[in-house]
């Protein structure tokens, strides 16, 4: 969709009962405002709510959208501080605070790759305010990743050492202006086939503004990092508490949904469904209508 066609959402700073006590998070919401929210999504780590505008905004004729910016990412001022993590349950902690605020009938919960991991977490914490959940290539490891995450030190080396871990702490911090960044992102690395308006959504809340006219990353590296280096939390164990409807649809490549087999995997979860999709992790921004397409049935 053409940017000059997709609806501006509302911002809105949200208080929350986050993890850590009370707190804000910044979310987008878009749809008719006088209606409940019929469907929250969350981010993959690193992006911010903003990233997905282009993925969502078009269901917003017919629905009402709340997407967050997590801990750590885009405008929630929530404190993230790597020191000491295990896990992702203060993302699902600061998620199930959101639901709380929203007060609304059970939603469709959903995300891509940590968002999707996410989502599951907190549906698990709070099936009460939870319908369904459709996730997009959320990270799920197998079953020898899923002991090597609850040893503490095996797992923190090994991620330290991992690619996506390597290349997050090494990321450029600072720019001279949004402009320069977007200029060094476009078509390259992760944003390669997106198209420049996803590109400029991601830059326009990823960045915050420095007092020498300059951007910084909202997403610190160092925070990042520690979400790849942090995973001692169960999503497979979530599926069975939440108990609701769980549809995952994986990348046919280089997947971070370590499921092999879906037939068996169902048959362990029979609430639960596996699809593969063309494409790799970033199918969610290169093929869009594939995510639009499972929320519109997720929600019908």
């Amino acid at each position: 969709m053409d940017a000059a066609r997709l609806p501006e959402p509302r911002r809105r700073i949200l208080p929350i009962r986050a993890h850590d006590g009370p707190g804000e998070m910044a979310v987008l919401d878009l749809g008719d405002a006088s209606r409940p929210v019929d469907l929250v999504f969350v981010h993959a780590n690193g992006f911010n709510a903003r990233t997905y505008r282009a993925v969502i905004a078009p269901l917003a004729t017919g629905l009402r959208i709340v997407a967050p910016d997590l801990r750590g990412h885009g405008l929630t001022p929530l404190p993230a501080d790597p020191k000491g993590r295990r896990s992702w349950r203060d993302h699902r902690d600061d998620l199930v605070g959101l639901l709380e605020a929203l007060d609304g009938p059970p939603v469709v919960l959903s995300g891509h790759s940590m968002g999707g991991t996410v989502a599951l977490l907190a549906a698990a914490a709070a099936p009460e305010r939870v319908s369904k959940v459709v996730v997009f290539d959320p990270v799920m490891w197998g079953a020898f990743g899923m002991v090597m995450a609850h040893l503490p030190i095996v797992a923190q080396r090994a991620a330290r050492r991992a690619p996506w871990t390597v290349q997050a702490t090494r990321r450029r911090s600072v720019f001279e202006s949004r402009e320069a960044a977007l200029k060094s992102y476009l078509g390259r690395g992760a944003f390669k086939g997106w198209t420049e308006t996803m590109v400029a959504d991601y830059v326009a809340d990823g960045f915050r503004d420095l007092p020498d006219g300059s951007v910084e990353l909202a997403c610190a590296p160092a925070w990042e990092a520690s979400n790849y280096t942090t995973h001692a939390h169960n999503p497979y164990a979530a599926i069975r508490r939440f108990g609701g409807p769980v549809r995952i649809l994986k990348a046919s490549k280089g997947s971070t949904t370590r499921i092999k087999d879906a037939e068996a995997f169902s048959r362990r979860h029979p609430n639960a469904t596996v699809e593969k999709v063309e494409g790799d992790h970033f199918f969610a921004m290169r093929s869009p209508e594939i995510v639009r397409d499972a929320l519109l049935a997720a929600t019908a």
